[in-house]
């Protein structure tokens, strides 16, 4: 802590390092065999977590620096619907699609966490990618926020403000100084509003989404510097024995009902492994190891 403490003294006010590689041509694009659109996140250094400045933070928002060591592909938008069903049938415990909130180009939800990682499974094992290289996964949380904040370093990568012109939550109870604004109650098309400066959509809003870490409040005071990975187990109960939901796993972005606060870029919650939730969808994040020409 007295480590990274003195990083931040020496940061001052300068708590932002721009990404190391520059995004210039159409390799940093891909479209996959599902017709699932994909950018590079470049490596590059940035302040996880919020500053004591910031409105209604949480306390476990520790900031610190973050070293993401390798680029990485990511969807554009989040899981639609018709991706999932594409990909998860044939599986013998998909039965269909049980979003609540159905139509094209709807983000998929009601999928716990335990299917979200078959679901990159089964896409990795799809021929055409497994011939491109290409393996599937859920976004680590340290990655999900330096892509959510697209080298920005206030409360949203819009700036410190947000309402829900801007995207889909609880309109009702907006960030810092926006007005109140339209509450759609459900989830919208993907892609409905402006992207971040990575190209990704609806990193606050919509639905939330699922990130491969357990979850611990606390992580933030010891993880590692260089691609943190997060517990290498389970750490808050959850008070269920049954259906192995036993601990928490991290859920990033806020949704169609959450207030602004939730929405922050910093902001960490959490929920159980093997449950549905009409909030919670998820985004896919790619390693390629080489590429078919």
């Amino acid at each position: 802590m007295f480590r990274r403490c003195l990083i931040m003294i020496a940061l001052g006010s300068s708590l932002l390092i721009a990404p190391r590689q520059a995004r210039s041509d159409e390799s940093d694009f891909f479209t996959n065999s599902v017709k699932m659109k994909l950018t590079m996140v470049p490596a590059g250094t940035f302040v996880m977590g919020s500053s004591r400045r910031e409105a209604e933070r949480d306390d476990q928002e520790v900031r610190h620096e973050v070293n993401i060591t390798r680029p990485f592909y990511l969807g554009i938008y989040e899981i639609q619907q018709s991706e999932y069903v594409e990909v998860m049938t044939g599986f013998k415990d998909f039965k269909s699609d049980r979003s609540s909130f159905k139509g094209p180009g709807q983000p998929v939800e009601n999928v716990e966490w335990k299917l979200a990682r078959i679901f990159c499974e089964r896409l990795s094992a799809r021929p055409e990618e497994k011939l491109a290289g290409r393996k599937y996964r859920l976004p680590s949380e340290a990655e999900w926020e330096y892509a959510c904040r697209g080298g920005s370093s206030t409360a949203f990568h819009f700036g410190d403000n947000l309402s829900s012109t801007q995207a889909n939550f609880n309109g009702n109870y907006p960030a810092g100084d926006a007005s109140t604004a339209k509450y759609l109650r459900k989830t919208c098309k993907v892609g409905s509003y402006k992207p971040n400066a990575f190209g990704l959509y609806d990193m606050h809003g919509n639905v939330a989404e699922w990130c491969a870490d357990w979850y611990d409040p606390g992580y933030y005071e010891d993880s590692p510097d260089e691609d943190p990975l997060g517990p290498p187990f389970g750490v808050v109960a959850t008070r269920f024995d049954n259906f192995n939901q036993n601990f928490f796993v991290v859920v990033r972005g806020g949704s169609w009902v959450d207030d602004g606060r939730g929405c922050r870029s910093a902001y960490r919650f959490r929920a159980m492994p093997n449950t549905q939730y009409r909030l919670i969808g998820f985004r896919v994040a790619c390693d390629v190891e080489s590429k078919s020409k």
